[in-house]
Formats: structure tokens, sequence, C-alpha cells
């Protein structure tokens, strides 16, 4: 396993890569790396022939400075996983070698900006458009994997590709859950074992939605019940629960026939903010 700390060096070592003909896959990601990382990676290693894997807390793309040094870190426990996961290349760059001044470069993702993680958290997408930008200038690759889990933010890298015309196929990996349908999720690690118990109620709870909707209930009423029934009983307080539908990304009240759409939920449990999301029909491309 090759590990660079710097552009150039990283750069340099895939130049020579290409020129061999070897296809490139990229896995970004904020470290911490848990089995959802790992299924990200194995895809990109049954897809492309050089895995590359970053290793990176992005902070322009953080809200809360509280946010930012609580985040897990634990670059010995990740290098020994990517080991494990025989990751050709690690890339780990410190926040000057990617930030050496202030970004003053800005992208406005449109209305994606006004709901869910655009509205509760402005500026997010901002940061996640520049280290995204960064990272598949840097490395070039064929093919970059994201987790489901975030699903708008994937959603906002394909427009990104699209837009600035990246020669880069996106790549959507399911989301992967515990036994209990917790999703994983970096930030699961700060969770207290009770905690990690009652955070399983947001996919229980995106279900429920899946089921009652189906049945062909009204959204605002499951939505309601849902929250009122199943959230705020076990002291979850849920920052968003909609359905948006897939092609554009935008609010939906009612599944339209033939258009897929997923539910989307945010919460706070023990104080840390989670989220999880369930897709009907088929993804986006």
């Amino acid at each position: 396993m090759e590990k660079f700390e710097t552009i150039p060096a990283v750069r340099h070592y895939l130049k020579e890569e290409r020129r061999r003909g070897k296809s490139i896959g990229l896995v970004p990601t904020m470290g911490a790396l848990h089995q959802g990382h790992v299924e990200l990676i194995r895809q990109s290693k049954n897809s492309t022939d050089t895995t590359v894997v970053s290793l990176f807390v992005n902070p322009i793309q953080f809200n809360s400075p509280e946010d930012l040094e609580n985040y897990p870190r634990d670059v010995v426990q990740d290098l020994e996983l990517l080991a494990r996961e025989a990751v050709d290349i690690v890339f780990i760059p410190d926040e000057r070698e990617m930030y050496p001044e202030a970004v003053v470069t800005e992208f406005d993702f449109g209305p994606m900006e006004q709901i869910l993680e655009g509205q509760f958290r402005p500026g997010h997408f901002n940061g996640v458009g520049i280290v995204v930008s960064k990272l598949l200038h840097i490395i070039q690759p064929d093919d970059a994997f994201f987790g489901q889990k975030d699903l708008q933010q994937v959603t906002v890298i394909r427009r990104l590709v699209r837009d600035l015309s990246f020669d880069t196929r996106v790549v959507t990996v399911p989301t992967v859950r515990e036994a209990n349908g917790l999703a994983l999720s970096s930030r699961n690690r700060r969770l207290s074992k009770e905690g990690g118990d009652t955070a399983s109620l947001l996919h229980q709870t995106l279900l429920f939605c899946q089921d009652e909707l189906l049945k062909g209930g009204d959204w605002l009423s499951i939505k309601k019940q849902a929250i009122n029934q199943k959230l705020r009983p076990a002291s979850i307080e849920p920052e968003y629960l909609e359905m948006v539908e897939l092609n554009r990304f935008s609010l939906i009240s009612r599944p339209m026939s033939g258009v897929p759409y997923a539910l989307c939920i945010a919460a706070f449990i023990e104080k840390i903010r989670l989220i999880d999301n369930i897709v009907i029909g088929e993804e986006q491309n």
C-alpha cells in the first residue's frame, strides 16, 4: 500500500499508473472508517485496477466548530483497515496541503441549497463541492464511489461532475447497516449503547412511512404520526423528515407513478446528528 501526503507525489504516481493503462477508482473519506467504507473500497477494487482512498477531514464543510472538533479521528486504525483491504494508494493530506490559502471560490447548487441538508447546514454543500472538485482534479479517477446514506450529497456531486465535465463516473453504493437497521456512520462512534439502540428507530420510522405510503396513505398524516408517535416518545427530535423525488431532488407531498423517490430523515440522538434515507423505485443514474 502506497501512502502519499502531498499532491505532487500522488499525481506523479498516478500518472505512471495511467501510462500503464490502469483504471483508477477513488473512495473519498473523512476517516473513522467502518464497514460502509469497506463496501465502497471493495466496489472500487472490483471495477477498477487501482484504488485510491483519501483520508481528509474537510474543515470547510462543517457548520459547527464543535462538530469539527468532535469528529472522530483514528488514523492508525484507518491505515490498518486499508492495509487489510489491500488498498493500493492512500492519500492523506493535511489541511495546509489541501488549502494553502483561504478558499474564495463558491458553489451554488440551486434549489438543493434550500432543502434538507442545504437548509439546515448552510454552506455545507459549498465545502463538499470544493473538496470533491479538488480530489477529482488531483486523482483524476475513472470512477468515484459514494454511499447512499449521503443521498443528497451524492446528488450534488453528480451535478458537479456534469456541470464541470469531469471525466469521472459517480457510483452510488447501497447503505450498510447494523443488525438493528442503524445506518453505519463515523458519528455512531459517539453514541452510547443505549443511544445506538434508540438510533435504530430512524430506519424503522422510514420503513413505517414507506409501508403507509404504499398502502395509499396521505404523506402529511403519515409524517405527523411518525414524528409524534415514534420519534418524539423516544426523545428523538427530527430536524427533517421529508419525501423527495430523485430526478430533480425536490420535495414532494405524494408519490408519482413511475417516478423514483426517497424518504429522508435527519435527527439528533444524544446531541449527535444522524441522517438516513430509503430509496423507493430505481435510483437516478
